[in-house]
């Protein structure tokens, strides 16, 4: 069985789920969950955080030492995978990369406010990783000087990511606001694009146990019968 949890960074998910089961934003204990439900393979993109318990380490270590596949890119997923990495999980696209090589250090920079699944997760600000990836592509575009894109990304980083969108962006950045449109026309979002790449390799993915290849094991003396994985 193949897991996907994901939401915002990829609303239309299932169009891609090709043997797939799409579940939503993983919380604590999600990913601990699908492994006992018999999932062989697991793809992290999205994952609640703030006031809700992000998805454990340990659980994320307890699926790998018994050969569970378990991916992670563009929000969650990419943070946790070049956290997990050296135990064999496995980190897809720019933004995992990104945070493996240390060029992104800040949670916050894949962070962003949304409606509810019932709506279709609608993206309500932008995360900074979007904002860089979409003030350089203007740039190099000739749509706007260098000058200009600096000074619209510290106005970007300044604001809490729950605040964050392009009008408020621009307001603080004093730019004038036929910026704005085109800042529309030349939309990059990094993480839909790094929750394809995930999508594309968890369907590539055997659906079976990875073999038995780790050198480590984790002890796991303190669990009981019917205790969720702590």
């Amino acid at each position: 069985m193949k897991i996907v949890f994901v939401g915002p960074s990829l609303p239309d998910a299932q169009r891609f789920a090709d043997g797939m089961t799409i579940r939503p934003p993983a919380l604590q204990g999600d990913i601990d969950r699908a492994i006992d439900d018999g999932a062989t393979a697991i793809g992290l993109i999205d994952g609640g955080f703030e006031y809700q318990p992000p998805v454990w380490h340990k659980e994320i270590l307890r699926g790998l030492s018994i050969g569970v596949r378990i991916l992670g890119a563009s929000s969650m997923g990419a943070l946790r995978a070049a956290e997990c990495a050296d135990f064999g999980m496995i980190g897809i696209g720019a933004i995992f990369e990104d945070y493996s090589s240390g060029t992104l250090v800040d949670d916050a920079e894949v962070a962003l406010l949304h409606g509810p699944a019932e709506l279709g997760y609608p993206a309500l600000t932008v995360p900074m990783v979007n904002v860089r990836a979409t003030l350089e592509a203007l740039h190099l575009s000739g749509g706007i000087p260098a000058e200009i894109r600096d000074r619209l990304e510290l106005a970007a980083r300044s604001l809490f990511f729950k605040d964050r969108t392009w009008s408020r962006v621009i307001d603080e950045c004093g730019c004038e606001t036929r910026v704005l449109p085109l800042l529309n026309t030349h939309f990059v979002d990094v993480k839909r694009r790094d929750a394809l790449l995930l999508m594309d390799a968890m369907k590539n993915a055997p659906n079976s146990l990875a073999p038995d290849f780790h050198v480590w094991r984790l002890n796991q003396p303190f669990l009981e019968d019917g205790d969720i994985f702590a």
